[in-house]
């Protein structure tokens, strides 16, 4: 049964395989015995590999273990994740945050505490797949409307029942695309029709804003916008996700969250990382600004290539290719030109929209990207793209 379906997704160019490294994913990786550069990490500010992230998760190593014992309502709180939630509160101008397992869990756990049965759920088309599954298994009524488009969501919150609850759910800053969600609307969009604004920061935190505080910051809507969740576990450098609001919202997430509730806590190691990465970047505001430049000069680069790329405006720059065969052919070609990008494909995106979707990080020197820009000519070349 389970062969007959690989072959399925084999015959489609769906099938996925894992691919080791022999090194931490930093500007360059080792990947099948030699040093290639990688464009395809979330480490987007080069935080995973950081001294300071390094010796603070060895140090609550040290202290208190490799594992926290069980959830933190059975077991108790650690210190580190208490360091860790405050942090992340100062850090987002909020009352309080809470910290989880993942992104993933979050979503899947936050969304139906705060909507059930009877309630309606409106998200953006390309939202991420932990918030739509979220949406699922909230038990609301839950619609789609086409991605940031404003008059569609307005039309379908006209036509709601009276009085009925309403959880409007965006990303912040899109994953696969690498364009923002119309904060300021969306939430005008809430006030106006009485309904709660729940927010996807994973990609914006860290990397929007003046500060780094996220897609809020870059939009001036933090005062707007309540509560807001993202994850630890890209720019931030370590892994597990939070969401920042209020005290009392904190306080119904203890009690309501399953994730939060029955999931083992998050190695201590992973909260005091996270925590020392927080310092970094309200400290070191140089990796940042590095972090644009590279960005504008490899989005410049593939444009002048003649790649076509989405409406990104973020260290995310999707070049579409469109069917998944071609995808997966332009990424070998890359990493036979020492560029390791991979393919996007269905499910992870729509239908005939496979790209190969690369990133940037702070840590990429200027050589290296001019470096990968060769690499792409010559295998859009290669691949029939250009």
């Amino acid at each position: 049964m389970f062969q007959d379906r690989l072959h399925n997704l084999a015959n489609q160019s769906l099938l996925r395989r894992l691919r080791p490294l022999g090194s931490a994913t930093g500007p360059t990786v080792e990947l099948g015995g030699r040093t290639v550069i990688l464009l395809a990490s979330n480490d987007y500010l080069g935080l995973a590999t950081h001294p300071e992230v390094i010796r603070a998760a060895i140090r609550a190593t040290e202290h208190y273990g490799t594992g926290s014992g069980a959830s933190r309502l059975v077991c108790g709180t650690l210190p580190p994740h208490e360091k860790l939630e405050e942090a992340l509160a100062a850090f987002k101008h909020t009352q309080a945050a809470l910290v989880l397992g993942s992104g993933y869990q979050a979503n899947v756990g936050i969304i139906p505490a705060l909507i059930g049965q009877g309630g309606l759920i409106l998200a953006d088309r390309l939202s991420h797949a932990s918030l739509i599954d979220g949406c699922r298994l909230s038990g609301a009524d839950f619609r789609v409307y086409r991605h940031r488009d404003l008059d569609h969501l307005e039309s379908v919150l006209k036509r709601r029942t009276a009085s009925q609850p309403v959880l409007i759910v965006t990303d912040g800053l899109f994953s696969m695309d690498g364009d923002l969600a119309p904060l300021p609307e969306l939430a005008a969009l809430a006030t106006r029709f009485d309904a709660m604004l729940y927010v996807d920061d994973a990609h914006g935190t860290g990397v929007m804003g003046p500060s780094g505080r996220g897609t809020l910051e870059h939009f001036g809507v933090e005062h707007q916008i309540p509560f807001h969740m993202g994850t630890l576990g890209k720019a931030v450098g370590s892994s597990g996700a939070y969401v920042a609001g209020s005290a009392e919202l904190i306080q119904y997430l203890i009690n309501t969250c399953k994730p939060f509730i029955f999931t083992t806590a998050p190695p201590p190691s992973a909260a005091a990382a996270a925590t020392a990465a927080l310092a970094v970047i309200q400290n070191d505001a140089a990796r940042r600004i590095r972090l644009w430049t590279n960005r504008d000069q490899l989005y410049t680069g593939l444009r002048r290539i003649g790649f076509r790329l989405t409406e990104t405006v973020s260290p995310i720059l999707p070049i579409l290719v469109g069917e998944a065969d071609k995808a997966l052919v332009f990424a070998e070609h890359l990493l036979t030109q020492g560029v390791y990008a991979p393919a996007i494909r269905p499910p992870t995106v729509p239908d005939a929209t496979s790209r190969i979707r690369v990133t940037v990080t702070s840590e990429h020197t200027s050589q290296q990207l001019d470096a990968a820009l060769a690499a792409f000519l010559q295998a859009g070349i290669a691949a029939g793209i250009l």
